[in-house]
């Protein structure tokens, strides 16, 4: 895989680096914050070589698998992000929901390596010591622990590093001004009944707390910005940290403070009291629909409780148990896929998948497999709902906050209670062998849905399954624009010449006119002018690439005729260019023209002739 040609696309497709406000990634996923979320080519991103599915949730969400660190890493070579103006636009363009929930998943999704890695340095510890392998009273043991121990003591500093991040403010002085809650001297002055001004500060711990580092660290960025704006230049280097620092730890012990201990308090207690009321069946139903929250992206909302909940009740109840059940019903589909079908390509994809599921990676299973094929999907809803409702009434709780999966079992063990691991491995048994029977009994290999085929092979299936090609929902394509027409294989670019956006033909335009090939809507239009989509009156697809990397033109020498929206008529002008100019400048100004969902059409095409008006005859395939 072509690391840097997948991150070149990517950044490309999501409206470039201006576009882009704020990027990390997470175990599977690129988690793009946008200026303007209209900007993304979701169809183009989601052909891109790697990419296996896309969600525009409160991010623009690229799932890329177990490759996402090697695309991350080249995304930052080739793009500065992070710039304040952007991500005041980006905060401006977005509904209150989504700018919440980007906050919360910019704020904690970094947090889950370290909690992750320190909790199941925690559980293995206890395995050594159940085994008697280890004593705990000797020092290896006690220093090991300390290092998980320490993770959790100085979650404030690490909230406050993210907080600071998502803000664009000093992280070093936010950290400072966070520290003071950790201070041993301060929290021993707290601890007897302290007051400033001659207000009384409430005596909370804050060791492991996320919520009051969360607020003090937002009050601190407005004080910065603040003094940032009336501080005169030569004393900016310290009166605005000093003023900073002045109010926000005053502010943070007497209000900020015990306003977020008791915010953590509280959502602890109302998921404590959700399980209360309905146990087990909570476990089981959450299970079912997370499938549709991963898919969304909306179950790193779940993600604060989880935290708060290991770190104030030492346990978490709900949502890690439930994805238990849910990973490992996605791993028992995929294998149930891998042997029944045919479809070498499927059988790998599925196999690679069920393994990541099986470790607690579920992306590349859902994008991949399971919401590509309703049965697997159903299979997977109900075998999650079985191995739920399973786990939550032995009523298994979770010790850390990592992705339930084969190797992280251990965050399962309880001291106090060694049946919570046994039934966290019952659960586990439960939810891939139903998975699998179910995934295994209902779905049936579907060809025209579950293989990738070729323009020849279409033909071929067509005439020997009972794939209808429908002749009354074709289109011929006539030639756009004047000029020789050859084989996408002679496309001196990957995307287009291997074919990953899809089947079609290219020319090598004589002039700047492009016309409309076809009757149909032009869906999209690339701010950069280089590349128009239009929607066939059949469904199809045609996309309009001008050149070979013009998109650095940022425009320049492109003038369209028409706009997102407009019907067209065939023949219409869509698009004026210089093509002139765009050779001066040294671009190859061939025009791919890709029926991107090709998938879905039989696409015949006439000789590679410019005497040949119809270039392609696109039939919708039907079964």
């Amino acid at each position: 895989m072509d690391y840097k040609k997948t991150a070149t696309d990517i950044l490309n497709y999501v409206g470039g680096e201006n576009n882009v406000s704020h990027l990390e990634h997470c175990s599977t996923r690129l988690r793009f914050t946008l200026a303007e979320d209209n900007k993304v080519n979701m169809e183009a991103l989601k052909k891109v070589h790697g990419v296996l599915g896309v969600v525009m949730a409160a991010q623009c969400q690229v799932i890329v698998g177990n490759n996402v660190i090697e695309v991350y890493d080249e995304l930052l070579k080739i793009g500065k992000f992070g710039g304040q103006n952007n991500n005041n636009t980006a905060a401006g363009n977005k509904k209150i929901g989504a700018v919440v929930l980007d906050f919360i998943v910019s704020i904690f999704q970094p947090l889950v390596p370290a909690i992750a890695g320190a909790g199941i340095l925690k559980s293995l510890l206890l395995v050594l010591t159940m085994f008697k392998i280890v004593n705990k009273a000797d020092q290896t043991y006690v220093i090991l622990g300390y290092i998980s121990d320490t993770v959790f003591y100085f979650l404030p500093i690490m909230v406050a590093i993210t907080t600071a991040t998502k803000m664009k403010v000093n992280k070093l002085v936010a950290v400072a001004a966070m520290g003071t809650l950790l201070f041993p001297n301060m929290t021993a002055l707290i601890g007897k009944g302290a007051s400033f001004l001659s207000m009384p500060i409430t005596n909370v711990a804050y060791a492991s707390q996320v919520f009051p580092a969360i607020l003090g660290v937002l009050f601190y960025a407005y004080m910065e910005r603040l003094f940032t704006k009336i501080s005169p230049k030569p004393i900016r280097i310290f009166f605005v940290p000093m003023m900073s620092l002045l109010l926000t730890v005053p502010m943070t012990l007497l209000l900020l403070g015990p306003i977020g201990f008791k915010f953590g308090t509280l959502l602890t207690a109302a998921i404590l009291f959700v399980f209360s009321k309905f146990g087990w069946i909570a476990v089981g139903l959450l299970a079912a629909i997370l499938p549709f929250m991963i898919a969304t992206g909306m179950h790193k909302a779940l993600v604060p409780y989880a935290i708060s909940s290991i770190t104030g009740m030492k346990k978490e109840l709900l949502y890690l148990p439930a994805s238990l059940a849910h990973n490992i019903s996605e791993s028992g589909a995929c294998f149930a896929v891998a042997l029944r079908t045919k479809n070498t390509e499927l059988k790998s994809t599925a196999i690679s998948a069920g393994i990541s599921a099986l470790f607690g990676i579920t992306e590349p299973a859902l994008y991949a497999v399971t919401l590509q094929r309703k049965r697997v999907l159903t299979s997977v809803v109900l075998s999650s709902l079985i191995g739920g409702l399973c786990i939550g009434l032995f009523g298994v709780a979770a010790f850390t906050a990592v992705g339930p999966g084969i190797a992280s079992i251990t965050m399962f063990i309880d001291e106090k209670n060694s049946k919570n691991l046994t039934f966290a491995i019952a659960g586990f048994a439960i939810s891939f062998v139903a998975s699998f029977i179910i995934t295994f009994i209902s779905w049936k290999e579907d060809k025209n849905q579950d293989e990738d085929l070729s323009n020849n092979e279409a033909k071929n299936i067509a005439e020997t399954t009972n794939t209808n090609i429908n002749l009354n929902s074709s289109v011929d394509l006539k030639q756009p624009i004047k000029g020789e027409i050859i084989s996408l294989a002679e496309v001196k670019d990957d995307v287009f010449s291997k074919k990953i956006l899809g089947e079609g033909i290219a020319i090598k335009p004589l002039d700047g006119n492009l016309y409309a090939p076809c009757d149909g809507e032009v869906v999209m239009l690339f701010d950069t002018k280089h590349t128009l989509a239009l929607r066939a009156n059949n469904g199809a697809e045609l996309l309009f690439h001008i050149g070979i990397d013009t998109v650095q033109l940022n425009g320049k020498h492109f003038e369209p005729k028409v706009k997102v929206g407009d019907i067209v008529k065939t023949g219409e002008l869509l698009m004026k260019f210089d093509l002139k100019e765009i050779k001066a400048a040294g671009y190859d100004t061939v025009i791919p023209i890709i029926i991107t969902n090709s998938d879905q059409y039989l696409v015949e095409k006439n000789s590679y002739s410019e005497d040949k008006d119809i270039i392609m005859k696109v039939s919708k395939l039907e079964v």
